[in-house]
């Protein structure tokens, strides 16, 4: 199963649903999904891998149910993006998700699972759909290309390069060939050249989450026996490098980029405050997970048995990903305040 934070590390974003919280008819031509088990809405389920949510109770408080997503996530107005790997026949205009859980931006993440796709090879289908596939829609290349240019192509990505990769010494030597800071800058150098990839192709208007405080995840606060309401700080500062140089990165390709926005999406910080300081957002646990897990509560939700009676009380869904609650939080956030998806709020960027 992927140990991707919140659905996606406490990556409280199903920020697939911000674009249309309060209106009533889309405000951008489209929503480009790539990344991990935060946004993986059904890849993985075609691919030969233990890294699935297709079985409940995942998806419980889905209205469609289980559909492979580990995050319960839902548009109000534009369609959710389906999965790139369910299309059999024409692709929407509205969006589509490449996701993968269990991988991540180095090729070798997410492996001792099975196939997933990394961000390169995301990256590979999604030049594919601009090739091959979205031209037939559309009267010119212009319009093609003012299509991708409204559209927003949201990130979540990194996180398994930790919590499967870097952090897991026994089953990779990236831990040892690399320091903190020389691994951190290893993921954003490839992390560039995607970002610059998926520009040349016609996107411009970019959303990047950080990474979670993984030291707070259950996974890790139960392996390292923390105490209720604290955190495994060195976990988390092994993350911040990373942090601290995305940052540095999307502020200097947004310069270089012409025309291009790419957004910080601030979530480690609002992560570690809610589950640090759990009434302040209304939850009475942030730590537990809210289904039956394996490992005792780190890893992931046992196969059919009920979750918990109060999620929306919990933060945590199963020892890697939190609640739709959380999500919610984060996709109000963005939506509405350059402080938390900066240097523009969602509401901002729509307008430019």
């Amino acid at each position: 199963m992927s140990n991707n934070f919140i659905t996606s590390n406490i990556f409280l974003f199903s920020l697939h649903q911000f674009l249309l919280l309060v209106h009533t008819k889309p405000l951008v031509p489209a929503l480009y999904v790539f990344g991990d088990s935060l946004f993986d809405s059904g890849n993985n389920n075609v691919l030969p891998t233990m890294a699935r949510a297709n079985f409940p109770p995942y998806g419980h408080n889905f209205v469609q149910h289980f559909t492979g997503r580990f995050t319960n996530a839902e548009f109000l107005e534009l369609p959710y993006p389906p999965p790139y790997l369910g299309i059999h026949d024409s692709v929407p205009l509205t969006g589509l998700n490449y996701a993968s859980s269990a991988c991540g931006i180095l090729p070798q993440t997410g492996t001792i699972f099975g196939k997933c796709l990394s961000l390169g090879e995301q990256f590979d289908l999604f030049k594919w759909t601009i090739e091959s596939k979205l031209p037939t829609h559309f009267n010119s290349l212009e319009e093609l290309s003012k299509h991708l240019a409204d559209s927003i192509f949201i990130f979540t990505t990194g996180s398994n390069d930790y919590i499967q990769n870097y952090l897991e010494p026994t089953l990779f030597s990236t831990n040892h060939d690399y320091d903190p800071q020389s691994f951190a800058q290893l993921l954003i150098d490839d992390l560039s050249n995607h970002f610059q990839s998926v520009y040349k192709l016609g996107a411009r208007k970019i959303i990047m989450h950080e990474i979670a405080p993984l030291g707070c995840i259950p996974h890790y606060t139960r392996k390292y026996q923390v105490v209720v309401g604290k955190c495994h700080e060195q976990t988390n500062q092994i993350v911040s490098y990373f942090n601290t140089k995305l940052h540095e990165l999307l502020k200097s390709l947004t310069s270089s980029l012409q025309g291009s926005i790419l957004v910080l999406a601030r979530i480690n910080s609002l992560g570690y405050d809610v589950i640090t300081n759990p009434s302040k957002y209304g939850y009475s646990d942030a730590s537990n997970p809210c289904c039956t897990t394996w490992g005792n509560g780190s890893a992931a939700c046992i196969p059919l048995l009920e979750p918990c009676p109060n999620p929306n009380q919990h933060f945590f869904w199963d020892g890697y990903h939190n609640t739709e609650t959380g999500n919610s939080v984060a996709a109000s956030l963005c939506f509405n305040t350059s402080e938390f998806c900066t240097p523009f709020s969602i509401k901002d960027l729509i307008q430019i």
